[in-house]
């Protein structure tokens, strides 16, 4: 017999087949870990030993793989920006799916805990790298999908040694593969698998996750397993489908201080983890915030899209500089300051307002283009010194005032989340059937002047510029410098309805980092409202079907976070011996 390699004969293992067993407590104890495996959605900050990092991902290396192709490839993640966008995307597919489920299964859906994405040291990518042919590999011929099931199975053999090591593992593929493709620069041909987080694991669940949240049960054994071929008759159920119809170790911190509370964790659902979020990107504490509230009028005001003439805009904001307008007052209950930005109200600057102005002729949206290239850096320069300024008193809320900007808002909207005019026309405070038909004939007229220009954009950041001097106006374009500014200064922002949350995508579009500092105050009833949340992979803290504008409802999800905040410095602790 060979020396290397088997060095058994037929005889012997003839005389003893059962002679390749490990022994009873070897299998015992794969036994242990295959039953133990779980899907871990909660980690601690501490790194990942580069020892054990590597003998994960040797397991995942050891697979088997079809033909021997050894069609996997592990994308090591650590880096904080790179970990946040995943996070985006993943939020983002989350409410997609949601949306297609029915009430009761796209609550628990929007109730699973996906911060692992942010909590988690390490992200592991296992790609599949497709690029040779099927039928250039031995078994892929003929099932031409086995180079999938090989990085599967590779996947498997390093979660069961991340379990085995006491690490935890996550399997997250909640995310359009493409876009997770086009994150990690993938080349043609490689398909991602998803995203596995790996860090020691902050939970230790003692049966499956899904089960625990009354999602599914594991189905009996004998109920999947079928002898020889498919039975004609009783058949198992086809599988069960409801389709129907901030820094790691402060966001794991702000976990940990919720859970000593004496209270059931995330016992106040969504607004406990936005809690979470607020307090791990300000560790040291928030007691209030400030209203941006800014302003300007439009020349597509007079092509009949509202139901106010212009100069409700300035009087709004005299009364806001008064403290009473609605905003005003609202920004004054909820406990926040507020900061008044004329960014081009018709005549003379308002006084006791911030001045950010356009200087060029602004155009009607439908003939000519809303803002300059130069108005558009100046005003994003503002207002990312308005911002950076607010961002000292905390929570940064995002307000506007305008007539005729829901039109504005609806066209970039149409132009960043493809949405068609007519779904995102609304019908605005006080108008008719002529005023929405009037916003939509606009806003289709709009974009077809603005979409060969939009479609040239050479990136993300490069479209965004492009749409806001396009299509939008000089208060979205302040506003969206205010979401940068208070971003960079590390301060919550709080966005409200359509018009003040456009500026919070048209941020993420110029740096994508910034999603991680919003907070969706509310879902107002401006139709492409909803769409642009679930690009952004928010939701929404309040569903009041508003139509006030000014912030109000940015005031009042501001207020909400503010008392969630001191129900969490006031309520009792458990005890270690609880």
């Amino acid at each position: 017999m060979p020396v290397v390699g088997d060095t058994t004969s037929a005889r012997r293992r003839g005389a003893d087949p059962t002679g390749w067993a490990m022994g009873a407590d070897v299998a015992d104890a794969l036994r242990d870990v295959v039953d133990a495996r779980r899907d871990i959605r909660r980690y601690r900050p501490d790194p990942v030993p580069e020892d054990l990092l590597t003998a994960v991902l040797e397991a995942g290396h050891h697979a088997p793989s079809v033909g021997h192709s050894q069609p996997w490839r592990f994308v090591v993640v650590r880096d904080q920006a790179t970990r946040d966008r995943a996070a985006h995307l993943a939020d983002r597919a989350r409410l997609a799916q949601a949306s297609g489920l029915t009430e009761d299964r796209a609550a628990r859906l929007l109730d699973l805990k996906l911060e692992g994405l942010r909590e988690a040291p390490v992200g592991i990518v296992v790609a599949c790298d497709r690029r040779t042919p099927a039928a250039g590999v031995l078994g892929r011929a003929t099932f031409p999908d086995t180079d999938l099931w090989s990085c599967a199975a590779a996947i498997e053999n390093m979660w069961l040694t991340a379990r085995a090591h006491g690490l935890g593992m996550g399997w997250v593929t909640l995310f359009e593969p493409a876009d997770l493709a086009a994150l990690l620069d993938l080349p043609p041909g490689v398909e991602t698998l998803g995203w596995l987080c790996l860090g020691w694991p902050d939970e230790r669940p003692t049966s499956p996750g899904l089960e625990r949240a009354a999602w599914s049960r594991r189905t009996p054994l004998q109920d999947i397993v079928i002898h020889e071929r498919w039975p004609s008759s009783s058949s198992p159920d086809a599988p069960i489908s409801h389709l129907r119809g901030p820094a790691q170790d402060q966001l794991v911190t702000a976990s940990d201080a919720a859970d000593d509370l004496l209270s059931p964790p995330e016992s106040l659902g969504l607004l406990d983890r936005v809690l979470n979020r607020v307090q791990a990107l300000a560790p040291g504490g928030i007691a209030g915030g400030t209203l941006v509230l800014a302003a300007a009028d439009h020349p597509v005001a007079a092509l009949g899209v509202s139901a106010y003439p212009a100069h409700v805009t300035r009087d709004v904001v005299s009364a806001a500089l008064a403290g009473g307008s609605v905003g005003a007052a609202a920004a004054t209950a909820a406990g926040l300051g507020l900061i008044v930005v004329d960014a081009g109200v018709d005549g003379p600057v308002l006084a006791g307002a911030v001045p950010a102005r356009p200087l060029h002729r602004r155009g009607d949206l439908s003939t000519a283009d809303a803002l300059t290239d130069d108005d558009v850096s100046r005003l994003l320069e503002a207002g990312r010194g308005i911002g950076r300024a607010a961002a000292v008193d905390g929570l940064v809320v995002l307000g506007e005032v305008g007539v005729g900007n829901t039109t504005l808002a609806a066209a970039l909207a149409c132009a960043l989340v493809d949405v068609e005019p007519r779904d995102a026309v609304g019908l605005g405070a006080g108008s008719d059937a002529d005023i929405v038909t009037r916003k939509a004939e606009v806003v289709e007229a709009a974009l077809l002047r603005a979409r060969p220009e939009l479609d040239e954009a050479a990136d993300a950041s490069s479209y965004a510029l492009t749409a806001l001097r396009m299509l939008g106006g000089p208060e979205l374009a302040v506003l969206t410098g205010v979401v940068l500014g208070a971003a960079d200064a590390g301060a919550p922002v709080v966005l409200d309805g359509l018009c003040a949350s456009l500026p919070g995508l048209l941020a993420v579009r110029l740096e994508p980092s910034v999603q991680a500092y919003l907070v969706a105050g509310q879902q107002s009833r401006e139709r492409a409202h909803a769409a642009v949340l679930r690009e952004l992979g928010l939701e929404p803290l309040l569903t009041l079907r508003l139509r006030a504008g000014e912030g109000v409802g940015g005031c009042l999800a501001a207020s909400m976070l503010l008392q969630g905040l001191k129900i969490r410095a006031l309520a009792a602790r458990t005890s270690e011996d609880v």
